[in-house]
């Protein structure tokens, strides 16, 4: 069968029809579905399935935000557990700049910041003759870990301990409840939440010294 060829009225007819009115249509058609209903769909969805997480993962303290348990904090006093340190400029924990020092690990300016981490650890608890433990001492990848190894907690406890005037087992009892395992028994290692221990502390008795 041949296919009958396009006259000049035919070709004359299509060049009429106007090409916005479908771009228009297709642009307007995905605006609403990828600019509001998705956005909108998903949205609904995280805060109703997720909604803690949704808002930030937000640690409320008297019914005010006091940090996120995503995002750690600086606590320099002797009656706080110390957090891991942070590289993120231009001050540390900043979530809005989330980074590493991208030292190597033979980097002098590495090796001096170790070194004096390492010496303030020592000088906050100067009878305290353990391996300090290399959380405590070296930045994460996004300077924003919330969490501590429980070695770096069971270092802190003699000192915080004796800042706050309470019982060793009484401070190790809240490290033990505030201590999350391994997600699903076999990812990560057990950590601890900076801010939730400390906040734990608080509650139980202000600090003896700050």
């Amino acid at each position: 069968m041949n296919t009958p060829l396009a006259t000049p009225d035919t070709a004359a007819r299509v060049s009429e029809v106007p090409l916005w009115r479908p771009a228009l249509s297709l642009f307007v058609a995905l605006s609403l579905i990828t600019g509001l209903a998705y956005p909108f769909a998903v949205t609904g969805a995280a805060q109703w399935l997720f909604p803690h997480a949704a808002n930030g993962s937000l640690v409320l303290k008297d019914g005010q935000p006091v940090g996120s348990a995503l995002i750690g904090q600086t606590f320099a006093d002797p009656g706080h557990f110390w957090s891991r340190p942070s590289a993120t400029g231009p001050m540390p924990y900043n979530a809005a700049n989330s980074s590493g020092s991208n030292l190597a690990p033979t980097a002098p300016a590495l090796t001096e910041a170790v070194k004096a981490r390492v010496e303030a650890l020592r000088a906050a608890d100067p009878g305290n003759t353990r391996p300090v433990p290399v959380d405590l001492v070296t930045a994460s990848a996004s300077g924003l870990d919330p969490h501590i190894s429980r070695a770096a907690a069971d270092y802190q406890l003699a000192r915080v301990a004796r800042a706050r005037g309470l019982p060793v087992e009484r401070v190790q009892a809240l490290v033990e409840q505030h201590s999350e395992g391994r997600w699903v028994g076999v990812v990560g290692e057990p950590r601890v939440n900076v801010l939730a221990l400390n906040l734990a502390l608080d509650a139980l008795a202000p600090a003896a010294a700050r």
